[in-house]
């Protein structure tokens, strides 16, 4: 690792603060990606901030019906919670389907978010990487590319996103709420929080410097039957291939999210209103502007039967 200095804060404004006024500077919580990353040099931060000590772990019912939930709130936590299980079944799904036991037990709502690429690429230091090293290239569009990313990508990076949990807030039309290092506040739906690829892959999301994740808000409950399905090389501990995240109705209306083939979770609107014509028609609208590799075009036939499945499910 390389040098760095720490600072435990007792604020949101000043933990953002702090992060505006230090160059290099990386909010810390779990660890459970910053640190495998510092390890490996891919994050040098050149000062750490502590924000464990702030009163950001508590999931709370807002005034509209809704669940607020801290920025610190841990996986598990937010998987074991009853209201979650009862109200939002598929965010509990997508946590428990995610990394192991001990991880979910240190990972925070937050950093859950803000994870890094898995792109092989991206960690190997001595390969080219855009997301790594701006302007360096882009191994992955020569290479090993089965993980990577079906739609949604540019001529400068395929790297997929690898959260769970991403998915399933996506679906469920969650917004970040933010603190800046002036003090206002900021509220970001999911939807729009995760910035396109294009020639800019490092700027991974539309935070701006300093700005730190406070809560994140689920509107009131949708209700219908929830379900969340994940298809990987093994069995557990292991990043989707292609995961499945829906919400049908008795009349056959809904919402779908798929994780695993872009650089965020992917769900449009046009989709959802393709539900009850069936999955095929879902399908085709997700997957319209699709330009799969040699290695990963497979995908493509492992969403629609998912798709197909996790509908078939639902309506049962």
């Amino acid at each position: 690792m390389k040098t760095f200095t720490y600072e435990r804060v007792t604020t949101p404004a000043e933990a953002a603060a702090s992060a505006q006024r230090t160059e290099g500077a990386k909010f810390i919580a779990g660890g459970t990606n910053l640190l495998d990353l510092m390890k490996l040099e891919i994050e040098t931060p050149t000062h750490l901030i502590d924000v464990n000590g702030l009163a950001l772990d508590s999931i709370e019912v807002t005034a509209e019906g809704g669940l607020r939930i801290g920025a610190l709130v841990r996986n598990t936590d937010l998987a074991a919670d009853g209201r979650v299980r009862r109200d939002y079944a598929v965010l509990s799904r997508a946590l428990l389907a995610g990394a192991s036991g001990q991880l979910r037990n240190q990972a925070t709502t937050a950093g859950n978010l803000l994870q890094r690429t898995r792109c092989p690429y991206f960690y190997d230091t001595n390969q080219p990487c855009n997301k790594r090293q701006p302007g360096s290239g882009c191994a992955a569009l020569g290479g090993y590319s089965r993980q990577l990313a079906v739609v949604g990508a540019s001529e400068s990076c395929i790297a997929t996103h690898p959260s769970d949990m991403a998915v399933a807030m996506q679906l469920l039309d969650a917004v970040v709420e933010t603190v800046n290092p002036d003090g206002s506040e900021r509220q970001i739906p999911l939807a729009e929080f995760y910035r396109a690829p294009g020639d800019t892959p490092h700027l991974e999301t539309v935070l701006q410097p300093g700005e730190l994740i406070v809560a994140v808000t689920l509107p009131p409950p949708a209700g219908g039957t929830h379900i969340y399905r994940k298809v990987r090389d093994r069995a557990s501990y292991a990043f989707a291939l292609v995961s499945v995240a829906a919400i049908v109705h008795p009349d056959g209306s809904g919402r779908v999210a798929i994780g695993g083939v872009a650089h965020k979770p992917w769900r449009l609107a046009e989709a959802d209103a393709a539900l009850p014509q069936g999955a095929q028609a879902v399908y085709d609208k997700l997957f319209a502007t699709a330009q799969p590799t040699a290695e990963n075009a497979f995908k493509l036939t492992l969403a629609k039967r998912t798709l197909a499945s996790v509908l078939s499910e639902a309506r049962a």
